[in-house]
């Protein structure tokens, strides 16, 4: 039901619960898009501004998983192992290039500190409501005006050896021990390869995770911004944003062309590039690009659904008509070229467990960069500024998690009220 509006003393309109009438969101991804299109729907008038366009950072290129059975925190403790391991090999899937920056430095001391027990638990039970909500937030879009489908599959996780399976049979058995119910087969031989047949016979174990979706996010956000549009909000490229200002009539968003757009609040969902702006409101945790690549390659047979190669942290996905191939984390600057060492590195790990695969053909080539946060819990709510909100900092889940971030956000933006499920996620804790 759409909100009542009224004017209140101070001459601004607002929603009759005392919400905001109109809303800047910064940022056309998936997060700020499905925040605008919430917004929509409790009657808030939405522009939306980006400083490219829409989908032009993280939510092109993903994998495009809906998968609440894998979203979980980066910042468990065997990814601390694993990193140190791989620190000084500049082909592994975890890549910090040898930098001066004091920041990106001092950000990965923190998040080794947080790679723990305790704080992926406490990580995990924060997430559990978006997972438990993620695939739900999905269908009322895609019900509601959002025309991009959404599949139902398995994800297939697949290792060269039943030893390397156990490490994730651990961890679901912990997210399953979290309150998330996850159903998920291990598979072994025939059984194996019937289900994903793009894996080579070096695969010799396997984990189907039930319940799971995937979409083409490029795709999906598009469609999602299409719908905003066609309920009245403008979506503004080329729209680089410097600066908030506090004015009598609202809050200005500035450009760094002196172009403006003032509303009664302002939602800042810019990724990696969160902490540029937001800084100065309040959030202190830091936002790093942990940045991913990906392409597109044919492949002899087609592909039935996700396929996931954890050894190497590769994540494989059906894509019009194809397989878009995704990988590696790299923690460098957000606006880097990309590395086209990085995009070997993902070939070379991935190609002995595929077969059937023309690596030599692949098209599309893309590197994105994810937000980050140390401790595994992305950034959503209110600053200390009245009226100005952020969203970002999802790591990897940013695509899975973007509309029932959307969904919670406007909630709190117009009733005034904090989701008790955005309560861990407090951007200035």
């Amino acid at each position: 039901m759409l909100a009542r509006i009224r004017t209140c003393e101070s001459g601004v309109a607002m929603s009759i619960d005392g919400g905001p009438r109109t809303v800047v969101v910064v940022g056309a991804g998936v997060v700020g898009l499905s925040t605008a299109w919430f917004l929509q729907e409790r009657g808030v008038d939405v522009t939306v501004v980006d400083r490219d366009g829409v989908a032009s950072g993280a939510s092109w290129g993903n994998a495009g998983w809906l998968s609440p059975g894998l979203a979980i925190p980066l910042n468990e403790p065997g990814v601390l192992r694993y990193g140190l391991r791989s620190l000084l090999d500049r082909d592994a899937p975890l890549h910090v290039p040898v930098t001066p920056d004091v920041g990106l430095w001092t950000f990965l001391t923190t998040f080794a500190l947080r790679c723990n027990w305790k704080d992926w638990g406490r990580a995990v039970r924060a997430n559990l409501p978006f997972n438990e909500e993620c695939l739900e937030a999905f269908d009322v879009l895609t019900s509601n005006g959002v025309e991009a489908p959404t599949h139902d599959a398995p994800i297939m996780a697949a290792f060269q050896t039943t030893r390397q399976a156990v490490a994730l049979l651990h961890e679901l058995r912990r997210i399953n021990d979290s309150g998330l119910e996850i159903k998920y087969a291990a598979l072994e031989g025939d059984d194996l390869y019937a289900q994903a047949p793009q894996l080579s016979r070096t695969a010799k174990a396997g984990i189907r995770l039930d319940g799971q979706r995937y979409v083409d996010p490029g795709a999906f956000t598009h469609a999602l911004a299409g719908a905003v549009t066609e309920r009245g909000a403008a979506i503004r490229s080329g729209f680089r944003v410097t600066g908030v200002s506090e004015d009598r009539g609202g809050l200005t968003v500035w450009s760094d062309t002196g172009e403006s757009v003032t509303a009664d609040a302002v939602v800042v969902a810019t990724g990696a590039w969160l902490n540029q702006l937001a800084k100065e409101w309040g959030v202190r945790v830091p936002v790093r690009a942990g940045r991913g690549y990906s392409f597109t390659v044919p492949t002899d047979q087609p592909v039935p659904g996700p396929i996931y190669l954890p050894a190497v942290r590769v994540a494989c996905t059906p894509y019009q008509g194809k397989l878009r191939v995704a990988g590696t984390m790299e923690f460098c600057d957000a606006d880097a070229p990309l590395y086209q060492r990085r995009v070997d590195a993902i070939i070379a790990s991935a190609k002995p467990l595929l077969s059937g695969v023309s690596w030599e053909e692949r098209t599309d080539t893309w590197v994105g960069p994810r937000p980050v946060t140390p401790d595994g819990r992305p950034l959503i709510g209110a600053t200390h500024v009245p009226g100005i909100y952020v969203a970002g900092g999802h790591g990897m889940w940013g695509l899975t998690h973007g509309p029932a971030t959307g969904r919670m956000l406007a909630e709190q933006i117009t009733t005034g009220k904090q989701p008790a499920a955005l309560r861990e996620f407090d951007p200035t804790r």
